[in-house]
């Protein structure tokens, strides 16, 4: 008996409804907690604009950008050196949008209490949509406690920086409604190390700050080319030395700039990062001669600060893709949310999630308050506690989303393969693992009072005996100084994990701070879903999914 053939081969059912279109912010209820608890309830209505912004129009245009990478174009078709790096009219959707919500400027026009963790909020709905435009809006927010160090500099520049008008067009900074600020610091030689930089900086006449060089080298890494000028590092006489290096000259022609070649990256492929010449480039000294170091940190502090943003971004959106899917998607006739095993993983990352969002959030606290000097040491020493810690656990969080989904979250029709090659980039730039944990390191032993705030704020264990035994053992690594460069890592991890584990306790929801305790001060395993008995799997899971609000 032959059996015809039929158009239709099988039923397509046990399918996922799809989250196109979903308000990021009313979906995310620690979020908006969070934010209320850390100063800036006041901004719920615009983070609220913000998250339908994100899970709806830009979320569309994140994957746009990323299927049309930038294009560098050398030259024009007459043969004429041009330099331009051409990006996909999404990309320009993504930074039109963010400039005009004020995320590269509002805590600096702006300042109240909470604007620092109001923007925090805004990025982390951004860099949800799509990480790889928040690189030169970083750093165009970093720039401005750099530039404040020139005031010369400082007044041709800022009100640029700080317009909520998007400008992409490549002209002299006299001509543009809106200016965005790049960086550019590593060399092939030295890397890291860029006391070991080579590019030379030539005083034109009057030698000092706010003066006019040219410089004359290369960077390895520059972020975002196509921004209108770019902190630089080079030498002069009195050592490395911080610059701020424009497009375009003063009279108007394009400067002595060029670029090599664009980076081929794991990911972040809607961001250009590229290698760079200065043939005589024209640029304005900030900030001390010699002391360029000092200088750009005040721009490095605030983009390592983004840093955690950004993965604690990236955790949160894998963690929603993976509730979302297991909320809709059966095996065995069962729904997988409702089932023991993956209610432990789900759990395990909506605790990894939370955590990394509240120590974010009270990092940009400490920033909404810097005239409180316990305040800014903590900040200082958590710039690079937050940054190591959290980035580090970004990575294999967003990979264990995607065994949620299966096959499913290993191709591209899916955010999460995007959400996996961009995790690495937060944990590399400013600085990798090794980098942040010296740099706790150094804080805690040349910086004064800065142990002394971070034990105020680990407090005596807020009443959990597990916590307080933790903070016990963390004072007495501190006091053993033998082959403490040798455990930094470990070091940074118990205070990182500390800190996260009092602010849970803090916040009051004892079925987060009791399965975050449980786990990684008590009995948890070494990957996620590896939760002891006795935590509530289920609350957390309807706490931190999609379908809760």
């Amino acid at each position: 008996m032959s059996v015809e053939l039929q158009a239709e081969t099988h039923e397509v059912f046990n399918q996922v409804l799809p989250l196109d279109g979903a308000n990021l912010y009313r979906v995310d209820l620690p979020l908006q907690e969070w934010t209320r608890r850390f100063g800036a309830g006041w901004a719920h209505d615009r983070l609220d604009a913000y998250g339908a912004l994100a899970g709806g129009e830009l979320m569309a245009a994140g994957f746009l950008a990323n299927e049309n990478k930038p294009v560098f174009k050398s030259h024009d078709r007459y043969g004429h050196r041009i330099d331009l790096v051409e990006f996909h009219p999404s990309y320009h959707q993504l930074m039109s949008a963010a400039i005009e919500h004020g995320l590269p400027s509002a805590p600096w026009t702006e300042p109240r209490d909470g604007a620092q963790v109001a923007r925090a909020g805004l990025s982390y709905l951004h860099s949800q949509a799509e990480a790889g435009s928040g690189c030169p809006l970083t750093m165009t927010y970093a720039s401005v406690p750099a530039l404040q160090l020139q005031p010369d500099v400082a007044r041709i520049w800022l009100s640029k920086i700080l317009s909520t008008q998007y400008d992409p067009r490549n002209l002299p900074i006299e001509q543009k409604t809106g200016a965005t600020i790049g960086m550019a610091m590593t060399e092939k030689q030295g890397g890291t190390d860029v006391r070991a930089n080579t590019t030379r900086a030539y005083p034109v006449g009057t030698p000092g700050p706010g003066q006019a060089y040219e410089l004359v080298g290369h960077k390895w890494f520059c972020s975002a080319p196509m921004c209108d000028a770019f902190l630089t590092l080079a030498q002069t006489d009195k050592g490395l030395t911080c610059f701020l290096l424009p497009r375009h000259r003063p009279d108007g022609t394009r400067n002595e700039f060029y670029i090599q070649r664009l980076k081929n990256k794991l990911g972040n492929w809607s961001n250009a990062s590229s290698e760079v010449e200065y043939r005589g480039a024209f640029a304005w000294m900030v900030g001390e001669e010699g002391r360029g170091v000092p200088t750009i940190i005040e721009m490095v502090s605030l983009t390592r600060f983004d840093c955690m943003i950004g993965s604690s971004a990236l955790m949160r959106q894998a963690l929603t893709q993976a509730a979302h899917h297991c909320a809709h998607r059966k095996v065995g006739g069962k729904l997988l949310a409702d089932q023991p095993l993956m209610q432990n993983v789900l759990a395990d990352l909506a605790l990894e999630s939370e955590a990394a969002l509240a120590l974010t959030l009270r990092m940009g606290k400490a920033l909404d308050n810097p005239n409180d000097a316990q305040e800014q040491k903590f900040a200082r020493l958590v710039t690079a506690i937050g940054k190591y810690w959290i980035c580090k656990r970004a990575p294999a969080m967003i990979n264990e989303a995607q065994e949620c989904l299966g096959g499913a979250g290993y191709v591209e029709d899916t955010i999460l393969p995007r959400l996996y090659r961009e995790a690495p980039v937060n944990s590399i730039w400013e600085g990798s693992g090794n980098v942040q944990c010296l740099d706790v390191l150094r804080a805690l032993s040349k910086e004064q009072g800065v142990l002394d705030a971070l034990f105020h704020e680990l407090g005596d264990g807020h009443g959990d005996a597990r916590l307080k035994a933790h903070i016990a053992k963390v004072h007495s690594a501190f006091k053993d100084t033998d082959h403490i460069q040798y455990r930094a890592r470990q070091l940074t991890e118990d205070v990182a994990v500390g800190l996260q584990a009092k602010l849970l306790l803090e916040a009051g929801n004892a079925t987060v701070s009791d399965g975050f305790i449980a786990s990684r001060l008590g009995d948890g395993g070494r990957v996620y879903g590896t939760l002891p008995r006795g935590v509530d799997a289920e609350a957390l899971v309807a706490r931190s999914s999609p379908h809760f609000a």
